[in-house]
């Protein structure tokens, strides 16, 4: 048995929370509200720097140490989903396809995501660009904030 921490910052979706171990990270939680806390636990202390960084515009991918898939095909998903580039979206479908997969199984995936934002289902959209759902902070208001956040910002030349 491993020893279990947790700590949280403060972002413009809401509250995340990091839960982990001092090897691996085992859940991520968008709240509305709480508390920040701290902790010294190095490798939730990373994810959290990781997750300031994506905030600011200065991270596009994650290098974190995410609890195993509990089966090799939730593996494969999480990869497919993951292998979304920041500032790119793929629908169910399309995904589906590219994997040998269904839209269902997709959506199941990203319906139990223990890791948003570090595993993007946010990225995930519905047939025709439809937003679809997100299960995680205020569903599909903190999806559009995210990709809102990773679209190209534009200026005046």
């Amino acid at each position: 048995m491993y020893a279990r921490d947790a700590a949280s910052i403060a972002t413009p979706i809401g509250l995340i929370r990091v839960t982990g171990s001092t090897d691996r990270i085992d859940a991520i939680a968008i709240d509305r509200d709480g508390i920040v806390e701290a902790t010294m636990n190095p490798v939730i202390r990373e994810a959290l720097r990781q997750l300031n960084a994506y905030f600011a515009g200065r991270l596009t991918v994650f290098d974190l140490p995410l609890a195993p898939s509990l089966t090799p095909r939730g593996d494969a998903l999480r990869q497919a989903i993951v292998a979304v580039p920041y500032g790119r979206t793929a629908s169910y479908g399309d995904l589906a396809r590219a994997i040998g997969s269904s839209p269902r199984a997709i959506g199941q995936a990203c319906a139990r995501n223990p890791f948003p934002i570090v595993v993007p289902c946010h990225r995930i959209l519905g047939a025709g660009g439809g937003l679809g759902a997100y299960s995680a902070g205020q569903g599909p208001i903190t999806k559009s904030r995210l990709l809102d956040l990773e679209r190209p910002q534009g200026g005046l030349l």
